[in-house]
């Protein structure tokens, strides 16, 4: 199973604050762990939401709203992907985080193509994605 854990940002993240060198150091020991167990499937840190764009749509067209944004507990600071057993494996090592703090992290699913059977064929659903597709696991 495939799970993306977002990382929530907090007022420091948001005021563009460094992590201190002892924050980075322990969440590098902790990526090498999820690294080495196997877990780690990609991730980063994401600038703070100054640095974004938002692009909605009302269905006629879209618009861009510049950040910064305001509800900080909302906003993502950084993701990592992980290839786990199961969600109860993704808990345990989200727990593990040092990051974890207050706004906390959030662990979503993703679609597999198993999920997607009702609008997948038989031989869709047994043959792998080819190209770069296939090598990002998108179902």
């Amino acid at each position: 199973m495939r799970v993306m854990v977002f990382g929530k940002a907090t007022d420091g993240s948001e005021k563009g604050a460094p992590p201190t060198q002892e924050a980075f150091a322990a969440m590098d020991a902790f990526t090498e762990e999820l690294v080495e167990a196997g877990i780690m499937v990609a991730g980063a840190g994401l600038q703070n939401s100054a640095e974004a764009k938002r692009i909605t749509s009302d269905g006629s067209g879209s618009k861009v709203i510049d950040g910064p944004f305001a509800e900080t507990g909302e906003l993502v600071a950084g993701f990592m992907i992980w290839q786990v057993r199961d969600i109860d494996e993704a808990v345990a090592w989200a727990k593990r985080n040092p990051m974890l703090g207050a706004s906390g992290v959030e662990i979503r699913p993703f679609y597999e193509a198993a999920d997607l059977a009702e609008f997948l064929t038989p031989e869709e659903l047994s043959t792998p994605r080819e190209g770069e597709r296939g090598k990002l696991g998108v179902a």
